[in-house]
Parts: C-alpha cells; sequence; structure tokens
C-alpha cells in the first residue's frame, strides 16, 4: 500500500492539467528523445546504458544483482521475467 497514494495522484494530475493530450493524469514525460535501433552496435550500447543504470545511482555493485534488470538473463542467470530475449 502506497502512504502518498493521494500526494502522487494530485501530481499526476497537476502534470495532467498542463497538457491538452491528458484527460486526467499524467504519469509519463513527453519530452523523451526517441532513438532508432539501427544497428546491433547501436542495440548493444542502449542495453548496456539501461543495465548499468542501477550501478550509476549506487544501488548495486554490478548490474546482474538490481533484481528487476534483465542483465541477469545477459549475465547467463535467470531473471524474474520469463521469455526475455537476449540479444547478442
Amino acid at each position: 500500500r502506497e502512504s502518498r497514494r493521494e500526494w502522487l495522484l494530485e501530481q499526476f494530475e497537476k502534470a495532467g492539467l498542463k497538457s491538452s493530450n491528458v484527460s486526467k493524469y499524467q504519469f509519463w514525460r513527453h519530452d523523451n528523445k526517441p532513438i532508432e535501433l539501427w544497428s546491433n552496435k547501436v542495440i548493444d550500447v542502449k542495453i548496456n546504458y539501461i543495465h548499468n543504470n542501477p550501478v550509476e545511482e549506487g544501488i548495486v555493485y554490478k548490474p546482474e544483482e538490481y533484481i528487476y534488470s534483465s542483465a541477469r538473463d545477459y549475465s547467463g542467470e535467470i531473471g524474474l521475467i520469463e521469455g526475455v530475449v537476449v540479444v547478442k
């Protein structure tokens, strides 16, 4: 149970009021910068970036230690989600 539920909903509603294409709550940012994954090298770079985020934030020492990361699957361990496709 989330103790800040009401506060969070209020924040999402305020953000939604600022956007013309949101009817109630806005959770995701609209200023993302999509990147075309046009080569295996670009895919590898992006996967490594995502896997290393918990390390950079000081949450874990190695990417595969982060329980919610597909880095576990890439290291040969079994992650939480079934059917993860490992790109090599």
